[in-house]
């Protein structure tokens, strides 16, 4: 497959998960109230409907980036892993009734068991970590001049 073929497929498969999250966040939305913590609820079901859109637009610049193969892929996945754990993480904290460890003002004090608040501390570093990565690679696949065409 040579690299225009994978931009494409990895831009299209971008929007597609994309949509997919934006429809999860408005799930979640119907959600709130009848979580343990509807505050974190409402945090999930923003960072779903935001981190979806998010993932459309990245699908949308993809075939613009001047990346090889390996970085392409490896950007493409710190973007959904981070926009899907964006929204997951303070859903987890929503069902558990945690995460004032990581996310004070969404927990409202609400404090998980020491393994829960480990695991929700986790997951906010590593997707703050891949999706600082992935970006950071879509801006270096922006650097120069546009393709023609």
């Amino acid at each position: 497959m040579d690299a225009s073929e994978l931009k494409q497929r990895l831009s299209h498969n971008l929007i597609r998960l994309g949509i997919l999250l934006f429809m999860l966040g408005l799930v979640t939305g119907l959600a709130v109230q009848d979580l343990a913590n509807p505050r974190m609820a409402l945090a999930s079901h923003v960072e779903g409907v935001l981190s979806g859109m998010l993932l459309i637009v990245m699908g949308l610049i993809w075939p613009r980036l001047n990346l090889g193969s390996g970085l392409l892929k490896a950007a493409f996945w710190l973007m959904v892993y981070g926009a899907y754990a964006n929204w997951g993480n303070p859903l987890l904290g929503a069902f558990w009734a945690a995460g004032s460890s990581m996310m004070p003002m969404a927990a409202l004090g609400h404090k998980g068991t020491p393994l829960q608040e480990l695991i929700i501390g986790m997951i906010a570093v590593s997707l703050a970590l891949s999706l600082f990565a992935g970006t950071i690679f879509v801006l270096l696949g922006l650097r120069g001049r546009a393709e023609k065409g």
